[in-house]
């Protein structure tokens, strides 16, 4: 049995689903970017790297940050439309679907949050050490 440990408001499952989705963004971008999967983040979290890495793939970090981020301003872009829509009195448009696209956004959004917490952390660690 796995507990998930709470970090400030957001449990570790779900750091590790938002971890999940980058590496499927990268995965599916592959052919576009030339990303062929998010090594240097696999040590956050506690994610435990794959057992077969190819030493020839190159990991464009810049690309997949921009990629990650472009989908999560997508989904608030969604969300607000959905709800923009039923406001309106969009009849294809349903409460439930307004409120899972808003709160799909808000997950996302506070998991990049902690990402990106982690990685400030790391780099003001590695800023700290002596030489």
């Amino acid at each position: 049995m796995k507990v998930a440990m709470k970090v400030g408001g957001i449990d570790s499952s779900q750091i590790q689903a938002m971890l999940t989705q980058i590496r499927a963004a990268s995965q599916s971008s592959a052919g576009v970017g030339g990303i062929s999967g998010v090594n240097s983040l696999q040590g956050l979290g506690g994610v435990q790297p794959s057992s077969k890495v190819e030493s020839s793939t190159k990991v464009d970090f810049s690309a997949t940050l921009k990629a990650v981020l472009a989908q999560v301003n997508q989904s608030q872009v969604k969300a607000d439309v959905l709800g923009q829509k039923f406001a309106l009195g969009d009849n294809g448009v349903s409460l439930s679907e307004v409120i899972v696209a808003g709160q799909k956004a808000s997950i996302s959004l506070q998991a990049t949050v902690q990402v990106r917490n982690k990685l400030v952390s790391a780099y003001h660690d590695i800023m700290a050490m002596q030489i």
